[in-house]
């Protein structure tokens, strides 16, 4: 028997341990909310349907990908969204997520996009609602949850799933019906024959099935691509800092801000109004809000060198994207500088107007 030194046995065992913990913590890890990260993440852009159907796709050149179209199926495989995800597209406003995603919740969104949208009856088949309700459900619901031919004759049929008045349905409410049945009606209760998770993934079932409605997400955060985190408590603003409004654009580049006006109303109005105020129509479900340049720590921060770097560095667990991942350096210039004179500089006293102010 080899005899080992105190101290080569000690690292050994050190290794055991860190080893043990790290095979634990993998074992013990929530595995990533793919449905809240879309909606954090993608719905803003390619909508809670997935058909691309947001309210700023207008603005957008080329639109956001419509998951849902025939097209979708035939191109895009896992592969190709995961490096879409990882690493963006070029010439288009979708940037890469590596730096904010792991790979781990890239490959779970991946995966979402696939089977919720993409090949959705791929999706709907695997689920494990699926064998549940046609087991307990689909001799009275139908196999398509619009009722089964033989209960037309029923004082009160079952519920149509797929009718206006079953979509309206909420999903509490339909867990409630499942477990404890519905008084005057032939629905049973199914607490005493269903488990509680086994009860709700039916639910979940019919309602993706037949009622063609999003999961509910639990931890909804509006911008915050991790459900596992809380969004940091509100606090107070800081009084603004003004800087040098005089400083010039960096790396000696000089805005065009005609090009730049063009671009705000393509690609930017949507979030931050087209005066600027953060008003744009899709402002009222954005958190944070979009920046209203009207606000004193933008009227007395945001100088031309401080709109370039925002502009393109966006900013983190908020909406605003990194642009610089898109547009060329001159390219950002140009929108800096007509967001300076339009509303920094000029007030917002007339949009087309603005763009002719001279930098004094």
């Amino acid at each position: 028997m080899i005899s080992l030194p105190h101290t080569v046995f000690g690292v050994l065992l050190s290794l055991s341990l860190l080893s043990g913990t790290s095979l634990l913590q993998a074992a013990t890890a929530t595995p990533p909310n793919a449905a809240l990260l879309y909606h954090n993440y993608c719905s803003v852009c390619h909508g809670d349907k997935g058909d691309g159907n947001s309210r700023g796709k207008e603005g957008m050149n080329p639109p956001p990908r419509d998951f849902t179209h025939p097209a979708a199926r035939r191109e895009l495989v896992r592969e190709r969204i995961i490096a879409s995800i990882s690493q963006g597209r070029p010439n288009t406003t979708m940037i890469g997520w590596s730096a904010q995603l792991n790979e781990e919740e890239i490959a779970a969104l991946a995966d979402y996009l696939l089977n919720r949208f993409i090949q959705p009856q791929a999706g709907i088949a695997k689920h494990p609602g699926k064998s549940l309700y046609e087991k307990n459900c689909a001799v009275c619901h139908g196999d398509k949850g619009d009722g089964g031919r033989w209960t037309s004759g029923m004082s009160v049929p079952p519920r149509d799933f797929t009718s206006e008045r079953g979509r309206a349905l909420g999903r509490e409410a339909m867990i409630d019906a499942v477990s404890r049945g519905r008084p005057g009606t032939a629905m049973a209760a199914f607490a005493g024959q269903l488990q509680e998770q086994q009860i709700a993934e039916v639910v979940d079932y019919i309602r993706l099935a037949f009622m063609a409605l999003p999961e509910e997400i639990e931890g909804l955060s509006g911008t915050y691509a991790h459900g596992r985190q809380t969004p940091p408590a509100p606090v107070s603003s800081p009084e603004p800092v003004a800087v040098d409004m005089q400083a010039p654009m960096p790396q000696g580049l000089s805005g065009n801000p005609d090009a730049g006006r063009d671009f705000y109303m393509g690609n930017c109005f949507t979030c931050h109004g087209t005066a600027g105020d953060g008003q744009g129509p899709r402002a009222y479900f954005i958190r944070p809000k979009p920046a209203n340049f009207f606000d004193a720590k933008y009227q007395q921060g945001f100088n031309r060198a401080a709109l370039f770097t925002a502009i393109r560095d966006g900013k983190l667990g908020t909406e605003m994207p990194a642009w610089g991942k898109v547009l060329s350096a001159q390219q950002i210039a140009d929108l800096a500088e007509f967001v300076f004179r339009a509303f920094i500089q000029g007030g917002g006293d007339g949009i087309v107007g603005a763009v002719e102010k001279k930098t004094p």
